[in-house]
């Protein structure tokens, strides 16, 4: 088995400073660490992961991938994403497995799904 210590998800964007202006300033996600010269990283928070954007893409990233974000408040983050310009591919609706769920993208069209976990979700049951 490998023993995991950590982990990130990797985007090379067709237009970094573009994406990092979205990830960093139109979601807000907390800045873990940057690094490099003029095609410069930076690794962004995301609850228990970590997402870095670096490097410079020819084609935008495959339509496999996608990032889920959990939040506290689905249709609060709704109000403030859609104040901010972002992207909103379905505004939030609460799903029949019970999350409430809202899509968006990212500048290179990644779909990423902003869920809120009711309270009277299981996922928030420990026996």
């Amino acid at each position: 088995m490998v023993h995991v210590l950590g982990s990130r998800i990797l985007l090379h964007p067709t237009d970094p400073d573009r994406s990092r202006a979205f990830y960093g300033e139109a979601l807000g996600l907390a800045v873990y660490r940057e690094f490099g010269g003029p095609e410069r990283g930076t690794v962004y928070f995301l609850g228990g992961g970590f997402l870095e954007v670096s490097g410079r893409g020819e084609e935008p990233p495959s339509s496999a991938v996608q990032i889920w974000l959990q939040v506290d408040d689905a249709e609060a983050a709704h109000e403030e994403l859609r104040a901010k310009g972002v992207t909103v591919l379905r505004p939030p609706k609460r799903e029949p497995w019970g999350l409430v769920e809202m899509w968006i993208e990212d500048p290179d069209g990644v779909r990423i799904a902003v869920v809120e976990v009711p309270d009277d979700h299981p996922l928030r049951y420990r026996p």
